[in-house]
């Protein structure tokens, strides 16, 4: 199993990025990236569209490869090998934009499908974990539905219960609530308040800035690849240093 391969008891950073850079044939996505998460932080990540925070985040659990610099998981070099990609999954888990259910599966079955195979864990205590998952975001009495009866909001919270099925350790959010209606936006960020609340290690990738002041312990701004301001969200909102950053805050909060 991964314990043996990923420290997760805070002595090292949960997540540690250093020079990393990734290119799409000639175009440079990412650009000396420095980064560190440690045990608890709760991190939002923003910026413009095409500025390089979702390749970002999916660099950490090898959706995307990255050609320079050393990305770690507690502790552990996230290589390109299987083994370590493997042990870093189990414990980053991930929600995108799209909910990506299973829609042949039914809500319960999304949730225990991950567990039984990856954890090797048996039926009845997947199950037993899903529901206490779908409780705790306020969605237990949709188990037997299936993905097309429930709402966005809905689908979104059976995401990030299915996610930490897996029991991990890190959660990543691509633009959560982007593809939401606005009324079902909220329910999903006290959803994720509630996560981050218990102390779960998060990075955000969104435009709701509102979260940000409430969850974050550092806003992170980026644009064309590059990290170019991070700060703690007092600090972000009031003083940003970076004309970027302060030309995107006024774009999004609309002063």
């Amino acid at each position: 199993m991964s314990d043996t391969l990923i420290d997760t008891t805070g002595t090292v950073p949960m997540i540690s990025m250093t020079g990393v850079a990734k290119w799409y044939g000639a175009f440079q996505a990412l650009k000396d990236v420095n980064i560190t998460v440690n045990k608890g932080e709760k991190i939002v990540l923003c910026g413009p569209s095409g500025s390089g925070k979702s390749t970002l985040i999916r660099c950490i659990n090898h959706l995307e490869s990255y050609q320079e610099g050393q990305i770690k998981v507690g502790g552990m070099v996230l290589g390109h090998e299987a083994k370590s990609i493997d042990a870093v999954r189990r414990e980053v888990g991930m929600v995108f934009q799209q909910f990506n259910l299973f829609p042949h599966l039914t809500v319960m079955e999304n949730c225990m499908l991950a567990p039984m195979r990856a954890l090797k864990v048996s039926r009845s205590e997947a199950e037993s974990r899903a529901r206490q998952l779908l409780a705790r975001v306020q969605i237990a009495e949709q188990a037997d539905k299936y993905p097309a009866q429930l709402s966005g909001g809905q689908q979104q919270r059976v995401a990030i219960a299915r996610a930490l099925c897996m029991r991990p350790k890190v959660m990543l959010f691509d633009e959560p609530t982007s593809a939401l209606d606005p009324e079902m936006v909220k329910e999903v960020l006290d959803t994720m308040i509630a996560l981050a609340d218990e102390g779960m290690t998060m990075i955000c990738v969104t435009h709701e800035m509102g979260f940000a002041r409430q969850v974050a312990d550092r806003v992170i701004f980026m644009a064309s690849g590059a990290i170019v301001e991070e700060a703690p969200p007092a600090e972000f909102f009031s003083n940003p240093k970076h004309e970027r950053t302060r030309k995107f805050l006024g774009e999004i909060l609309g002063h």
